[in-house]
This record gives C-alpha cells, structure tokens and sequence, in this order.
C-alpha cells in the first residue's frame, strides 16, 4: 500500500470513528452553541434555495373581546411570515505533500503525521468557527452571528427583513451611555442587567435562559455577587464553563470564543437554531488529487447557517 492512500485511509478511518465526539467538543467549547443544542435547535436540513425560517412573535392581531353575534375579527396580522437565511459553507482539509507522505512513509510515521495533520484541522475549525458564531457576518460567506442577530444597532436587516421597518424584527438595546450608568460592579446588576432583564422576560417559560459576557462584564459580574454566588448545574461546569446564575439563566464567560469586549447577550435559545445540511455537517469527502501538484487533500465539509425565528427576546448590553 503506497503512504498516499495509507495517509487518505488512517485520516478517513480516524475522522469517521471520532466524528461524533469532534462535533460535542466543539459544542462543549462554545457556550452559544452547547444552549442551542440542549433546547434541541441543532437541525439537520435535506436541502432548499435557502433556509426559510418561520417567524416566532407575539403580534397576532385578532386577540378579540365580543359578545353575542359581534363579527369577529378575521383579518391576517402576519404581513412577514418567515425570515430567509442564505446557506453558508465552510471547508478545512487535511493536507499532505508527496514529498511529506513518502519521507513518513513508515507505519509509526504516516499515523503521526494523519493525526498530527487531522488534530490541526479540527482545532482550526473549532477556532474560526466559535469566532463565527459571534460575528456580525460582515465577512464574505460568513454565517450570522451575535453581533448580526443581536446587534448593537438593532435597525439592520436579517435573514431579509429590515428592521427599521418592522419594529418588531428588533432586538433589544440598553445602551449604558444613553442610560447615564457607569458599569461596575456595584452597577452591573440592578442598572443595567435588571432593565433589560425586564424588557425581555414574558413568563417563566419565555425568559433568557442564557447570558454570555466577555471578560470585562463578567468580572463586574462575578464581583457584585460575592457574598451571595450561585453556581449554576454541573452540566455548564461539567463542559468547562465558569457559570453563575441570574435569576433563571445561566451567566457564563466566553471571552476566548470571539465575543466583542464590553458586551452582554441576554439570550432566549428557544428561537435560536443552528440549521446545517445533513451532507456537510462536518462531513469528510473523498481525497482530492491536484492534477498539477504531488500531494493528497482531504476535505471536510461544513453548510448551515446560525438562524432566529424572535430576536425581539434577545437583547444586549453594551458600553
């Protein structure tokens, strides 16, 4: 067997038996992402132009006190039915020379290299993909992110609706400087956290259950609470998260994942939901040959796109 199509079967064979703990690890990395997943908002797609969202708000019209024969009020409220996110792809691939595969031509030595090469790309993926999630999607073919779905101003347009047309496709805002609050941590919690906190809890099954800070706001945080932490569920620590609690939701750092400084998201993961295709979900295709270059690739696919079905419900602190 020649060491390309040693190196091709030890990579193939390797990434298929760990597919499945690639994937949690790279959830347990991500605190955005491991909610999402939890409220069972990972979903696997077949296909479509685009991923077409129907949209989760409280704005049905036809809420109607009558009496009798009164004729009701039948008339459809919803003008927008469905937000439409463009499907977006990712692509890393384990890559040899042929010059690499025959000096690493020995047993011991091509499954070095496979796991050296295979370790490479998947921390990789990890990185730039925990980065994405907190984006702004500004970048060409980039998925949405935080700062996209719940943006600092929150009039711009996602998933094709505009926002500073439809008020109610508008993420919530408390701006600490339009507010007249000096963040620290005396501050933190009843002039800026409980605020937002009201503007965005409808009942004690539609609240933010997750609260992701960089380090400065989670500082403040975690200093305002020290007579009284407590701890969230051995799940978040259990994954790697430094985790408390505010009211019902988790509050969790996520400094080294992408998040822009001085931000808090009060997040609602129930209308958050990360749609991939079921063919490229991580998926490794066969080995690519260049016909002009001595080498080997192997590529592994990615294709979704973080979506919102209510950013209403979600809010964000900034400076």
């Amino acid at each position: 067997m020649s060491a390309n199509s040693t190196f091709t079967e030890l990579v193939s064979t390797t990434f298929r038996r760990h597919r499945k703990e690639i994937k949690d690890n790279l959830s347990n990395r991500n605190a955005l992402l491991k909610y999402v997943k939890r409220k069972g908002n990972y979903s696997l797609e077949d296909g479509g132009l685009t991923i077409a969202t129907p949209l989760d708000y409280n704005a049905n019209g036809t809420y109607q006190r009558y009496s009798d024969w009164d004729t009701l009020n039948i008339s459809q409220s919803d003008v927008i039915s469905a937000a439409e996110y463009q499907w977006r792809q990712i692509a890393i691939n384990i890559v040899a020379s042929g010059r690499e595969l025959r000096i690493n031509s020995g047993d011991s030595r091509i499954i070095n290299l496979a796991k050296a090469r295979m370790k490479n790309a998947i921390r990789t993926f990890n990185n730039n993909f925990s980065s994405d999630l907190y984006s702004a999607g500004s970048l060409t073919n980039q998925i949405n992110g935080l700062q996209a779905l719940v943006a600092d101003t929150n009039t711009n347009t996602v998933g094709g609706i505009d926002a500073s047309v439809w008020s109610f496709w508008q993420n919530k805002v408390f701006d600490l400087s339009v507010n007249s609050v000096t963040i620290s941590a005396t501050t933190i919690e009843g002039s800026a956290m409980l605020p937002l906190w009201l503007q965005l809890d409808r009942g004690p099954d539609d609240c933010p259950d997750l609260i992701v800070a960089d380090n400065n706001y989670y500082s403040f945080f975690e200093n305002s609470q020290t007579s009284l932490k407590r701890y969230s569920s051995s799940e978040s620590a259990n994954a790697g998260f430094v985790s408390l609690k505010y009211k019902k939701a988790d509050v969790i750092y996520d400094g080294n994942s992408g998040i822009p400084a001085n931000h808090m998201y009060f997040l609602n993961t129930e209308y958050l939901k990360l749609v991939v295709h079921k063919d490229a979900d991580l998926t490794e295709v066969p080995e690519q040959r260049p016909v002009n270059q001595d080498g080997s690739v192997i590529p592994i696919l990615w294709m979704g796109n973080l979506v919102a079905s209510n950013r209403s419900q979600q809010g964000v602190i900034i400076a």
